[in-house]
């Protein structure tokens, strides 16, 4: 009798045993599953409603809202620039910048910082047009570029600057600006004597 009872005790023990190994192995299947979706899956971050509609990042690609968003708020802090702020203004670009871009970056940002040092000369930019693709990760801005000493105004130029990005993860970086040269006429031939 006890053997039989014992018997029937071990059955149950070993039913529940292979109830839970199933259990655990469903578990298991379904945290994989899971955790693959997750990983592959595109991810978005709602940004502040600071514009005129919702901003959302995603790790799929950078929208050209964004882009422009981005473009225009670095271009100005870029191209806006006085003798009693160029330490900031040096250090809140670089912390833009893409980190294999920002030794080259800091070297052009210095070679303006020294130029402009203990001098009376600062400079505005007023953005007139943008053109972003965000397929290339670039974006170029047109406007004028006021050059003062002091209070007056020595030059106002019309200028296009053209900036290259990087995105990685959910991070829009800063890669790179260079000042856009237009496009000379021709040289006409010289008459020879």
């Amino acid at each position: 009798m006890l053997s039989d009872i014992a018997h029937e005790r071990s059955q149950k023990l070993l039913r529940q045993r292979n109830m839970f190994a199933l259990a655990a192995t469903g578990l298991s299947v379904a945290f994989t599953v899971a955790a693959g979706m997750a990983a592959t899956r595109d991810r978005e971050v709602v940004l502040l409603p600071t514009t005129r509609a919702p901003l959302t990042v995603s790790s799929a690609g950078v929208s050209s809202e964004y882009l422009e968003f981005v473009t225009r708020d670095v271009a100005l802090m870029l191209l806006n620039r006085s003798p009693e702020g160029l330490d900031y203004w040096m250090a809140a670009i670089l912390k833009l910048a893409d980190p294999a871009s920002s030794g080259k970056l800091k070297a052009d940002l210095v070679r303006i910082v020294e130029e402009q040092r203990g001098s009376d000369l600062s400079q505005a930019f007023v953005l007139t047009s943008m053109k972003v693709d965000p397929a290339a990760l670039s974006s170029d801005v047109h406007g004028t570029l006021k050059t003062f000493v002091g209070e007056q105004v020595v030059a106002s130029e019309e200028r296009s600057f053209h900036f290259t990005w990087t995105y990685r993860g959910l991070r829009l970086a800063l890669a790179g600006f260079a000042e856009v040269k237009p496009a000379s006429s021709p040289e006409t031939p010289k008459e020879t004597e």
